[in-house]
């Protein structure tokens, strides 16, 4: 049961998060080429406005790119406001859009690729490109999947994520509070499990692992979570397409020997994947997240 269900969506306090939800809906009616123009202007001025967030972006991209320069640092800041501009303004198009038209924009390119060799439970390894939340939506149009969430800050956001989650297939999604039991138990009923692993959660349960030669608290969960399951770890990627063409999914062969015994290999093995899909499409990485909050003992604040 969706939990937001209990709480009163039609506060005055909600108003204005609901004149965004309408605004949406109505984006959603346009083709997406306008729609990705829109999103690319606000993303545009987003970027050149000084901020928190913009100041966390170009810190992120100043540590993992020092050997880029300024100037093309610069331009994957604007980049990536852009694309996650874009990324929020679509999910109109994730909520409301017709199946039909989910499917010509949000194509699978090797749909056979999904289950792995087709022997165990699969975990499909989801990084935070923005096209995270419309590969999540066109794969729940072909399989009955698991999926863990934190609830947003409002409950309208959550409800309306809920709605475009459950749209097409009743989804298992499991609160972050609940831990890793709900996961064993869909993974044991035959459920792939969309599992987000790249977030600087803390250093509870996490180990520091290199991420662009940075030591990154990056939470060990993939690695005991495969073991426990005894399942492998299919990676995908959702690519954000130019010009309002939409978006692309990308399943990528299934990890050998994996987990290994070794969990900090095992953890820096998933961080240098990561690694290499960032440096193909730079741009499209969520870079406003602090990645490096979480410093090891004596190390200073990477954000001050």
């Amino acid at each position: 049961m969706n939990p937001v269900a209990k709480h009163d969506l039609w506060h005055p306090s909600l108003w204005p998060v609901w004149l965004g939800v309408g605004f949406l809906w109505l984006l959603h009616w346009l083709p997406l080429p306008l729609q990705a123009g829109l999103g690319n202007a606000l993303g545009w001025l987003l970027a050149h406005k000084p901020g928190r967030r913009r100041r966390i972006a170009a810190t992120n991209l100043a540590l993992c790119f020092p050997e880029a320069s300024e100037r093309q640092r610069r331009r994957w800041l604007v980049q990536s406001f852009q694309a996650s501009m874009r990324a929020v303004l679509e999910h109109g198009l994730l909520w409301w859009g017709s199946e039909a038209r989910l499917r010509r924009l949000i194509r699978l390119e090797n749909p056979e690729a999904a289950l792995g060799d087709g022997t165990r439970p699969v975990i499909w390894l989801a990084p935070h490109f923005v096209g995270l939340d419309a590969g999540g939506v066109r794969l729940a149009m072909e399989h009955a999947a698991a999926s863990m969430y934190a609830p947003a800050k409002d409950v309208v956001t959550d409800a309306m994520m809920w709605r475009g989650r459950a749209r097409f297939r009743a989804p298992r999604l499991i609160a972050k509070h609940e831990g890793i039991k709900p996961v064993l138990r869909a993974l044991k009923d035959g459920l792939p499990f969309y599992y987000l692993p790249d977030q600087d959660q803390g250093a509870r349960n996490a180990v520091f692992a290199p991420f662009f030669g940075i030591p990154a608290a990056t939470l060990s969960t993939l690695p005991r979570l495969a073991k426990l399951a005894g399942a492998q770890v299919v990676p995908v990627i959702t690519r954000l397409l130019p010009g309002g063409r939409g978006y692309a999914v990308r399943f990528y062969p299934p990890w050998d020997n994996y987990p290994s015994g070794d969990l900090d290999a095992d953890v820096a093995r998933m961080n240098a994947f990561i690694e290499a899909r960032i440096r193909e499409m730079p741009a499209q990485y969520l870079w406003l997240h602090r990645r490096f909050k979480t410093r090891p003992p004596g190390e200073p604040d990477r954000y001050g």
